[in-house]
């Protein structure tokens, strides 16, 4: 009798299933009569469900901005979170700029690409981006601007590249535009097509400054309030350059070779503030500033003038009125107190104003006639 119990004993652990090595948590559940017993757990998905948008590794994400800069990045990182407005992606290491890398980042507004290796962007690279408003490509190696930039875009920012082209074709539709940075680049005049910025409505502010350009682009749009041409190599400037530009309020025409200022030049620019025609090669001042109602700043310093007449700056009956200059430059020009070259050599300093009433500026001796103070030059009276 005995013997049979203990056969029936083996015959039952012998059809026992295998034994299964739980975690010590299920054990403690059961040790406390948790009521879930070994065949009663849920059944568990094979897929885990998405936690959400995820910080790039070595990345920093806060507030919607990613932050991936300094990291020696040679590739933009996947699956960025879909609600990034702001992705900077500066000081890496990165060469190319593909379809898809921006995929599913519809609400972004700023692209930082800044120093990095760049010399390719496909053509659908931007494409997702249907609020970009800023892009900031500075410090690459583009020899073009890219095609298909989103019609949102607001500001471009593509200085110090290789860029040797600017095509009409690559700013079309881009109404919004409002700033364009193309300094620094092996541009030259030929490179730059006819009417390139003429179709940005909007657009306020070009620098090219810095290039190989030898005359003043064409077909800039009458938006334009700032134009910035410093560093480049133009030697003269005629009227139909300035052409149309009724709103510009700010010209940099500093560090060219201009010797000459066609007559009637700067009548095209009745709102003009402010112009910088330093270090320069021009042997007179040029005409038409008299006329300019609203002109403030004039910088004609390190130049070849020799004189100054005495409507120059001002228009005829002008002791009646005040002067409206808040500074005036010529300083290290070769010209004298009563405008006579002083055996051909450059005087350091040349003086418009009351000795107390001079200052200098930049650690510089200059000129400074203040319009609104009433401070008037000798060469009025």
């Amino acid at each position: 009798m005995k013997a049979t119990i203990i056969f029936l004993l083996l015959a039952q652990v012998s059809w026992a299933g295998p034994f299964q090595q739980r975690g010590l948590f299920d054990f403690m559940l059961e040790d406390e009569a948790s009521g879930i017993g070994p065949e009663e757990h849920p059944p568990v998905d094979s897929e885990l469900e998405p936690l959400g948008p995820v910080c790039p590794f070595r990345c920093q994400c806060h507030l919607r901005v990613v932050q991936c800069s300094d990291l020696g990045l040679e590739k933009v990182p996947k699956e960025l979170p879909p609600d990034t407005t702001l992705l900077d992606l500066q000081n890496n290491k990165i060469t190319e700029i593909k379809d898809g890398d921006f995929k599913n980042l519809k609400n972004l507004h700023t692209l930082i690409l800044v120093n990095n290796k760049i010399s390719k962007i496909s053509p659908g690279a931007f494409t997702p981006l249907l609020k970009l408003e800023r892009l900031y490509l500075s410090k690459n190696h583009l020899k073009e601007l890219p095609e298909k930039m989103p019609k949102t875009l607001q500001e471009l920012r593509a200085h110090e590249n290789e860029i040797t082209k600017v095509r009409k074709a690559v700013f079309n539709g881009l109404n919004q535009m409002i700033v364009v940075e193309l300094g620094t680049n092996p541009l030259k005049s030929s490179g730059i097509e006819n009417g390139a910025f003429q179709g940005m409505k909007k657009l306020s502010y070009i620098r090219i400054a810095d290039t190989n350009i030898t005359t003043i682009p064409q077909g800039l749009p009458p938006s334009l309030t700032e134009l910035h041409l410093e560093g480049n190599k133009i030697s003269k400037v005629d009227a139909a350059s300035l052409k149309g530009l009724n709103n510009l309020a700010k010209l940099g025409l500093s560090f060219n070779s201009i010797s000459a200022i066609d007559n009637g030049t700067l009548a095209n620019t009745p709102h003009l503030r402010e112009l910088h025609l330093d270090n320069n090669k021009l042997i007179r001042v040029p005409g038409g500033l008299a006329e300019h109602k609203y002109i403030q700043v004039v910088y004609l310093h390190n130049n070849n003038i020799s004189a100054v007449g005495s409507n120059d700056f001002c228009p005829p009956g002008y002791n009646t009125k005040k002067a409206s200059y808040s500074v005036l430059l010529a300083h290290k020009t070769s010209i004298s107190q009563n405008g006579q070259q002083e055996g051909g050599k450059a005087l350091s300093s040349f003086s418009l104003t009351p000795p107390e009433r001079s200052h200098s500026h930049d650690s510089e001796k200059g000129v400074s006639v203040g319009r609104h103070s009433g401070v008037q030059g000798p060469w009025l009276h």
